[in-house]
């Protein structure tokens, strides 16, 4: 008699829906067993006053065309000041500025 390495796989299948399932009803359970038995008190809701209502359109600003320029025009003016580099140095700086300008914590950098 050889044992067939599924034999028992419906057993099991049973045991895990079951364990899966017996978390969740005892939850349900307690969710609606604490609802009706602990009734908010008016000193709560008074308590939580509702903020004044803000428009999600109140800042809205109308789009608006954009004056385009000439393509060869603003590569010539990119050429003129440097090309990428410039922005790339420009883009350094002002991170260089913003590291220089937040206050030191004292601490000495951690060592690997």
């Amino acid at each position: 008699m050889s044992i067939h390495p599924y034999s028992n796989l419906p057993v099991a299948l049973a045991l895990l829906a079951g364990s899966l399932w017996i978390p969740q009803a005892s939850a349900q359970d307690s969710a609606s067993a604490a609802s009706p038995s602990n009734p908010v008190t008016p000193a709560a809701t008074a308590q939580a006053t509702p903020s004044p209502y803000r428009s999600a359109l109140e800042d809205y600003q109308r789009y608006t065309d954009e004056k385009t320029v000439n393509w060869k025009d603003a590569n010539d003016a990119t050429a003129r000041i440097g090309g990428w580099r410039e922005y790339a140095r420009e883009a350094s700086q002002a991170q260089a500025q913003e590291r220089s300008s937040m206050p030191d914590s004292g601490a000495a950098p951690a060592k690997p």
